[in-house]
């Protein structure tokens, strides 16, 4: 109960805040970039709060927790990533004067079409980092009140709507900078508490030793909602109901639905089907080995990450909202350290998890980890309200990643998608918050459709992939368009359009084949490392051999990068008008 109350607190201030947010959507800036009036502190938290998404907040920990240290190599990744908007795109890219993605591609490239393209790809990109949140939610409610999956998905789903539609990018702006210090006060407070609580993290044998993950002293029991096919790493024996089962090392089981297996003092945890067994001191390796650790896949989960950050389109609307481009840098310098504070609490998380919360190995739900945690090391009271601020967290998590990209996937359909479709400009105060409101509710249909039937897929696999997208698409582009004069339409076109056909045909047939991580096959569940090269050589030599090239590329290149004060932006931040 406490918990739900948690929740629906949070709920209600998110609603509250952006309701109050719509005073200030009356423009078409107001709307889509917040007049670029937002401060950088303010900036700085709002970006933190939409970035710090399920994958963040649960994701993370609960890969920690499967695969072992190597999934630290993402939030590095993750924070890494706004190093490189720091010194190729922050400062550009403001000062340019876009509204989106595809006005930036249009202006600089002098091409109706690459507007098109960019804007199919934001969708591709935007819808992929959707699924991941309302799947989140649709955990979280299950954990919290025990309804079915698809209730959360639906809650999470109807309130973004909601509250994207009244309140615009604006409204949305203080909504997310709130978000981001309850999240982070959410998984800080819990865990602080906890590592006092234990004098540090307990059970270091099975973290760092030989053990696998065992029972405590008291034994384990382990409920079991629906039949789990599962592997037992050593010999030993569990109890389902009143039978005894003696295993072999090695041995696969089906569990029976609606039980409880008891494992006994200090028995070796069993393993669920696609999870691999580790002792301590594999799990706590970094890098190496044929799976999840391996080199091949690291190095491409860096690219993807490093680079891709720089091509969301959530994440990079945010810096259109700068009053200019210095004051984009000093946002970009405050996020890296907001972000860095908060990645040091999921891996936390995920090894205390290890220790405490072995069961989550049985069910396979070790994404779940940050929110039963604290209940479980903690029984009583105590734990109950701290579980009860996690789930807060979580949820105010999915809400601010799944708000900010709802804007932009609404901005993109109702400002580069409809007048071009359609060869008109809606205009006057009704028509163009008509449009942006029907488009927000548009454009979570798909995502939420497809959080329904993956529910199976780790929430960490699914951001990598929207990262890996947008690392093989718009970092191209925005390199290239920034730094090199001699980009063309098509060539930036016949980059992004391989680029994303490669990372995509990768993934769905890395789906296929049962999310292959071993040696060669670790591409086609983290194809960074290959489309990456593919998008940028293809740009590139394009390019040169395209006889159509950018009259005016010096004058982009100048609109880019001299200082504001000369007044050489290209883009018309002014075309659409007011929307009263």
């Amino acid at each position: 109960m406490i918990a739900l109350l948690a929740v629906g607190a949070v709920t209600l201030g998110t609603l509250g805040l952006g309701t109050w947010g719509v005073r200030f959507a009356r423009t078409t800036s107001d709307l889509l970039v917040a007049s670029r009036a937002v401060t950088p502190w303010w900036n700085a938290a709002a970006i933190s709060g939409e970035y710090l998404s399920a994958a963040s907040f649960l994701g993370i920990a609960g890969l920690e927790m499967q695969i072992g240290a190597s999934a630290l190599w993402q939030s590095l990744g993750f924070t890494a990533g706004y190093l490189a908007l720091l010194l190729f795109v922050a400062a550009p890219l403001r000062r340019y004067g876009s509204y989106t993605i595809p006005d930036f591609a249009e202006a600089r490239l002098h091409s109706p079409a690459i507007r098109l393209l960019a804007a199919a790809i934001v969708l591709v990109i935007g819808g992929f980092y959707l699924v991941p949140q309302l799947k989140g939610a649709g955990l979280a409610l299950n954990v919290v009140i025990g309804s079915p999956y698809w209730v959360g998905v639906a809650v999470v789903a109807v309130i973004v709507a909601i509250n994207v539609a009244i309140g615009g990018m604006r409204g949305i702006t203080y909504v997310q900078a709130f978000q981001f210090w309850l999240k982070l006060f959410a998984i800080a407070v819990p865990m602080i508490l906890l590592l006092i609580h234990f004098g540090g993290l307990p059970e270091r044998s099975a973290l760092f030793g030989e053990q696998y993950p065992h029972a405590g002293k008291a034994g384990l029991t382990v409920p079991i909602g629906s039949a789990q096919r599962v592997q037992f790493p050593q010999a030993g024996s569990f109890q389902v109901g009143d039978r005894v089962v003696r295993v072999t090392a090695g041995e696969k089981l089906t569990l029976p639905a609606n039980v409880d297996a008891r494992i006994p003092a200090g028995g070796v945890v069993p393993v669920a089907q696609g999870t691999q067994a580790l002792r301590g001191s594999r799990w706590s390796r970094p890098i190496g080995g044929t799976g999840e650790g391996s080199p091949l896949l690291v190095y491409s989960l860096l690219v993807a990450t490093f680079l891709g950050t720089m091509g969301l389109p959530h994440v990079l609307v945010r810096f259109y909202t700068n009053p200019d481009g210095h004051a984009a840098r000093r946002t970009t310098v405050r996020v890296l350290g907001l972000l860095s504070l908060f990645y040091l609490f999921p891996a936390l998380y995920g090894a205390m998890g290890r220790a405490l919360t072995p069961q989550l190995y049985t069910t396979g739900q070790t994404d779940d980890v940050v929110l039963t945690l604290p209940h479980a090391a903690w029984p009583g009271a105590a734990g109950t309200i701290l579980t009860a601020i996690t789930c807060a967290g979580a949820f105010a998590a999915f809400l601010s990643t799944s708000s900010g990209l709802l804007v932009s996937l609404a901005g993109t359909l109702s400002h580069d998608v409809w007048p071009r479709v359609h060869h008109s400009v809606p205009s006057g105060v009704a028509a163009r918050r008509r449009y942006f409101r029907v488009a927000a509710g548009g454009a979570m249909v798909i995502p939420s459709l497809i959080a329904l039937v993956a529910r199976q897929v780790d929430i960490s696999i699914l951001v990598g992939w929207a990262f890996a997208i947008a690392a093989s698409t718009f970092c191209p582009l925005f390199l290239l368009g920034i730094w090199w004069t001699r980009l063309t339409a098509r060539g930036a076109a016949c980059g992004m359009v391989l680029g994303m056909l490669t990372a995509t045909s990768a993934i769905f047939v890395g789906l296929a084949l049962g999310e292959p991580t071993r040696g060669a096959l670790a591409l086609l569940q983290q194809p960074a490392i290959v489309s990456v090269p593919i998008a940028f050589a293809t740009m590139v030599s394009v390019s040169l051999t395209d006889r159509h090239r950018i009259t005016d590329a010096d004058a982009q290149m100048l609109a880019l990068h001299a200082p504001e004060g000369l007044g050489l932006r290209l883009a018309d931040e002014d075309a659409e008008g007011a929307l009263a």
